[in-house]
């Protein structure tokens, strides 16, 4: 019987490898790792809104308006639970993508009140504050990139054959990635303007 077990192995290993199993493997895997630098960079985003906020709200603190959506923004994101189940779930994939759009939107209107209050804009800490955030909207977009590479990778060896028939078998399905209208609307980082603007009269 022993005689019979190792070939009966390397048969079964040899035709999980010539079906997809070992590509759906790996590219599961490409995806999960991917999937972790997206959520690190959209949380050192995350990190850096409190001490944005707190320097705008010094020189402008009746911006209530725009303060207040960024910090909202921030709870809306913080609220969701972005566990690596996430991915494998359309809807809750959807609300992860709105809430960092809105993250988005509302982090370039508070950029935006600084065009307004010249001593903001001069503000040491303030422009190194757009300085990480400009780093940090790079590295979400060179991150959301690599998982965009990954799902595809992962997304076409299950929609084809024979690593479709292998996928039914082991319950592999397609997952998620970011929709064309919010892959523009989210890998437009916030403008960061460095120049000093006149003194007001």
């Amino acid at each position: 019987m022993r005689n019979w077990l190792l070939p009966i192995m390397l048969l079964l290993s040899l035709s999980l490898s010539g079906c997809g199993y070992n590509a759906l493997q790996s590219t599961d895997e490409q995806i999960k790792a991917s999937w972790s630098e997206v959520l690190n960079q959209y949380q050192r985003r995350a990190d850096l809104v409190p001490n944005l906020v707190g320097v705008v709200k010094g020189y402008a603190a009746h911006e209530k308006e725009v303060l207040t959506q960024v910090t909202e923004a921030r709870a809306k994101v913080g609220s969701i639970q972005a566990t690596p189940e996430l991915i494998n779930d359309e809807q809750a994939f959807a609300k992860f993508q709105q809430a960092q759009a809105h993250m988005s939107s509302a982090l370039s209107r508070l950029l935006a009140v600084s065009e307004r209050y010249p001593q903001l804009k001069a503000d040491g800490v303030f422009r190194d504050l757009q300085a990480q955030l400009e780093g940090t909207e790079n590295r979400i977009a060179v991150a959301r990139n690599r998982y965009i590479k990954a799902v595809q990778e992962y997304n076409v060896t299950v929609r084809s054959f024979p690593g479709n028939l292998t996928a039914m078998m082991f319950g592999f399905k397609t997952k998620p990635n970011f929709s064309v209208e919010n892959e523009k609307e989210i890998s437009t980082a916030p403008k960061v303007d460095f120049s000093a603007a006149p003194a007001a009269k």
